[in-house]
């Protein structure tokens, strides 16, 4: 039986037929759309970068944190174990070691330790700005230069990176915390939870509008960014501890390299996490649902929010402020 180029039969009428219903129901229609973009703007592959930057920038970091902690609490023992641990709970397999020593009475190797964790931040700071850049649909014409694109990076740096220390440190003083002499137990883990979501939350936001050269408000990213911080909270509690058991039992095989893989995946995951939310906020503020299915079965635009989608792409190729790109969308059928 003849079929016409939207399947109307057979398997193509019910793809149809689901193609119709996720379009007419939200709870469907919006997670597809964010899906959609992800995969239309190969966040996968932008995540994966920003992944290995961080991995890199990781060891520097946790060594001057715990150098810094070593100087101010270097005369309570017991709180620096329980600072330590609170931080490096918070990240697979270095969580299950001994706190890295602290570089205590050697200023010379913290100002070096200092330096090399920034210089590795402003690595992960400039991929994820182009990241943002790229889903937001910036013209690579209008990117930063060299100049401005490392000076915001610098601030990302040390603002997003001593927010995320001290929100971890926090969460973690509050959950352990004693009140005449008793343990908060279960009230102080829910303070210490709502503090780490309500703080991250903050700093999601900031991050957000920040990461990319558009103009964007507070609430054209807080949906997200909420999203972001109780995802990298549950992650944290859960995520860890499931990444040290996979790593624990792989370690008998590959050795060192299941400890990479372990730390590269955390990574890559923490970085799509980040990235889906910032979608979520394009595709709810730029109205870009519903998809069709058509979009991602025929690379067809086939609605008005498929054709608000595949009109931007063109613009962000455009290398150069003096050339123009128009974009206009045929209708079914119609020649280009």
């Amino acid at each position: 039986m003849a079929t016409d180029r939207r399947g109307d039969s057979g398997s193509g009428g019910f793809v149809s037929w689901v193609d119709r219903y996720q379009q007419s129901h939200a709870s469907l229609a919006f997670p597809f759309a964010v899906f959609r973009k992800f995969g239309d703007d190969q966040a996968g592959n932008l995540a994966a970068l920003i992944a290995y930057y961080a991995f890199f920038s990781v060891f520097p970091l946790l060594l001057t944190l715990t150098t810094i902690l070593g100087y101010v609490l270097g005369g309570d023992p017991a709180l620096e174990r329980r600072v330590f641990s609170t931080a490096l709970g918070q990240f697979p397999i270095i969580g299950q070691h001994d706190a890295t020593q602290p570089l205590t009475g050697n200023p010379a190797g913290l100002v070096i330790g200092l330096m090399l964790a920034i210089w590795s931040g402003l690595g992960v700071a400039q991929m994820a700005q182009q990241a943002f850049n790229r889903i937001y649909g910036v013209p690579r014409a209008e990117w930063p230069g060299f100049l401005p694109r490392l000076l915001r990076s610098l601030e990302v740096v040390l603002i997003g990176g001593v927010g995320l220390i001290v929100t971890t440190l926090l969460q973690g003083a509050v959950s352990g915390a004693d009140v005449y002499g008793l343990r908060l137990g279960v009230v102080g883990a829910v303070v210490g939870a709502l503090i780490g979501v309500v703080l991250n939350t903050g700093l999601f936001t900031y991050l957000f509008r920040r990461l990319t050269i558009r103009s964007l408000s507070w609430r054209d990213v807080l949906v997200g960014a909420a999203i972001a911080a109780v995802a990298w909270f549950v992650l944290q509690k859960v995520g860890a501890s499931l990444v040290n058991r996979e790593v624990r039992g792989a370690t008998r095989t590959y050795g060192t390299f299941a400890v990479v893989i372990g730390l590269l995946f955390w990574f890559y995951l923490l970085s799509q996490i980040t990235l889906y939310c910032a979608e979520l906020n394009i595709v709810l503020t730029q109205r870009l649902w519903p998809r069709s299915l058509r979009s991602l079965i025929e690379a067809q635009a086939d609605n008005a929010a498929d054709r608000r989608a595949y009109q931007a792409y063109p613009q962000l190729e455009r290398q150069v402020h003096n050339v123009v790109v128009h974009t206009h969308v045929t209708d079914q059928g119609a020649s280009p």
